[in-house]
């Protein structure tokens, strides 16, 4: 599944939500409350990892790591849609200028031996 099959997904179950926060609240989220919701799902990723990595105890196990990973996801995927930014452009030319960035502060000529 491509990027733009999976915005595609992500953005059913966004209609989906808008629809069930107009039924119960009426009102759909902001930008900002699902930028709040995001941040809650990475603080619930960065639990569910301590506890993959023995740290901490957790319920889920590892169903629930994938599950807050692709939530994660779906935060992010929606984020660039509400705030119109092509993130498979933005991906590209910010993984081109890590590289760029990261080669050359390697010694020789920045490839791994």
């Amino acid at each position: 599944m491509g990027l733009d099959e999976l915005l595609q997904q992500a953005m059913r179950v966004h209609d989906l939500y808008d629809r069930l926060n107009l039924h119960e609240r009426g009102r759909g989220w902001t930008r900002e409350e699902f930028m709040l919701g995001f941040a809650g799902d990475v603080g619930d990723l960065a639990k569910l990892v301590m506890a993959e990595e023995g740290a901490r105890d957790m319920p889920g196990g590892r169903a629930a790591l994938e599950h807050e990973l692709a939530d994660c996801l779906w935060s992010v995927l929606i984020l660039a849609h509400r705030y119109g930014v092509d993130l498979e452009t933005a991906f590209r030319r910010t993984m081109a200028e890590l590289e760029t960035a990261i080669s050359a502060r390697l010694p020789g000529d920045g490839s791994s031996a």
